[in-house]
C-alpha cells in the first residue's frame, strides 16, 4: 500500500453493483481532482462483473476474503483498514458524490475541529417504490437527522476525521448488518466528538429497485432486520448505551410488536368460549392492519407497514441473540488491485 500523504480516502462498499459502479467510481476521481486523495472500492465479493468493471479504474480494490464475512458492517471497516487518508468518506455503490461537496465539507470541518464528520443531503432517485416512498414520508416527519446542522448521526454516507474514527477504536462494527453509521455515531457522540449535516447535495441515490415484500424477505436472509439487536447487544454495559436506547425510537415500535404477539399467544387462555376466543383472536390480530390502513388512507401500505414492523421486530430478537466477534480485530481480506497498478495498465494500453 501506497503510504505517502493522502487527504481523502474515498470508501465505496458494494456488492453485485455492476450496474452502477464505473459511475460511482468516476464521480469520486472527478471530486478528488481538486483536494486530493485515493478511492477505495471494498468487495463483499460480488458475484457479478462489479470487480471487473472497477479494475479498469485507477482504485484500490480490496475483498472479503470470506463471503460469510458479509455484513453491512464489514465493507466500510474493510474500506477502512485499507485507506491512509486524513479524512474519510463512506459511500454506497449505487451512489454518486455531488461535484464540489467534498471541498464544502473540508472547509467546514477545518473551521471546526470538534466537528467528528459532516454530511450533506441524500438525493433519493427512486421515488416509485413503496418502500422508497415510506421512508420519504418518514424523513420528513420523523427524521431530524437529515436536516441541516447538528445531528446524532449521518446516514447516508459521510466525510469523518481519521483522529475521531481512531479515538472511536474502529470505522464500523462487522457484526452490525444494519445501524453501522448511527452505531459509529454514538461512539463517536459519547466521547465529546459532534456531527453535523450541511445545507448541500452530497451524493445521489438509486436505492433497491425491488417489490417491497421481496425486499422484507432479502433483508431478512441477508440479515439487515437485526440490526437493532445486533446494535442494543453490542452496546451493552457501555458509556454509549443510552445514546443508543435514546436515539432508537423505532425499537419502542418493535418491542411493542412482540407485545402484540404475546398477548395473542396467550388468547387460548383466556376463559372464554372456543368462539370468543377465536374472535378475541381475530380482532387482536386485525387491530394493526385497520389502524394503519386507515392512518396512511391506503390499505396496501398500511398492511406492508405492519408486515414491516413484524420483519424488524423478528430481527430484534435474531438479533440481540447472535455471537458476537470482536469489532477490532482485521478483517480478512485480499487486496485484488492497487491505483498504481491499473494507472500504469491503462497507460501501457494507450502507449
Amino acid at each position: 500500500m501506497n503510504t505517502a500523504p493522502c487527504r481523502v480516502s474515498i470508501i465505496i462498499k458494494a456488492l453485485n453493483e455492476e450496474a452502477n459502479i464505473a459511475e460511482a467510481i468516476e464521480s469520486c476521481l472527478a471530486a478528488l481532482a481538486d483536494v486530493g486523495g485515493e478511492v477505495i472500492l471494498a468487495d463483499s465479493v460480488s458475484s457479478d462483473g462489479t470487480v471487473q468493471v472497477a479494475s479498469k479504474y485507477p482504485v484500490r480494490i480490496v475483498q472479503l476474503a470470506r463471503a460469510s464475512d458479509r455484513s453491512c458492517g464489514a465493507g466500510p471497516q474493510l474500506g477502512y483498514q485499507h485507506s491512509i487518508g486524513e479524512y474519510v468518506y463512506i459511500m454506497d455503490g449505487d451512489m454518486k458524490l455531488v461535484p464540489g461537496f467534498l471541498e464544502h465539507a473540508l472547509a467546514f470541518l477545518a473551521q471546526h475541529p470538534e466537528i467528528a464528520g459532516v454530511a450533506g443531503r441524500v438525493v433519493e432517485l427512486n421515488t416509485e417504490s413503496l418502500e422508497y416512498r415510506e421512508r420519504g414520508e418518514r424523513s420528513l416527519r420523523a427524521e431530524p437527522h437529515r436536516n441541516p446542522g447538528q445531528v446524532d448521526r449521518l446516514d447516508g454516507g459521510g466525510l469523518y476525521r481519521r483522529r475521531a474514527i481512531e479515538e472511536a477504536g474502529y470505522f464500523s462494527d462487522p457484526n452490525l448488518h444494519s445501524y453501522e453509521e448511527f452505531d459509529l455515531a454514538v461512539r463517536l457522540r459519547s466521547l465529546g466528538w459532534k456531527l453535523w449535516r450541511l445545507p448541500f447535495d452530497a451524493v445521489t441515490h438509486y436505492g433497491h429497485d425491488a417489490p417491497p415484500y421481496r425486499l422484507l424477505l432479502r433483508r431478512w436472509k441477508s440479515r439487515y432486520a437485526c440490526g437493532v439487536g445486533e446494535l442494543v447487544r453490542g452496546a451493552l454495559g457501555e458509556p454509549r448505551m443510552k445514546l443508543v436506547l435514546r436515539g432508537l425510537r423505532e425499537l419502542r415500535l418493535y418491542l411493542a410488536v412482540l407485545v402484540w404477539w404475546a398477548v395473542m399467544l396467550t388468547v387460548p387462555l383466556w376463559p372464554l368460549t372456543a368462539a370468543g376466543r377465536a374472535g378475541a383472536f381475530a380482532a387482536l390480530f386485525a387491530a394493526p392492519f385497520a389502524a394503519m390502513s386507515w392512518r396512511k388512507r391506503s390499505v396496501a401500505r398500511g398492511v406492508y407497514s405492519v408486515v414491516s414492523w413484524c420483519v424488524h421486530g423478528a430481527g430484534v430478537v435474531r438479533g440481540f441473540l447472535a455471537a458476537r466477534k470482536s469489532p477490532r480485530a482485521l478483517i480478512p481480506s485480499l487486496v485484488l488491485q492497487e491505483p498504481q497498478a491499473a494507472a500504469r495498465q491503462g497507460r501501457a494500453m494507450y502507449s
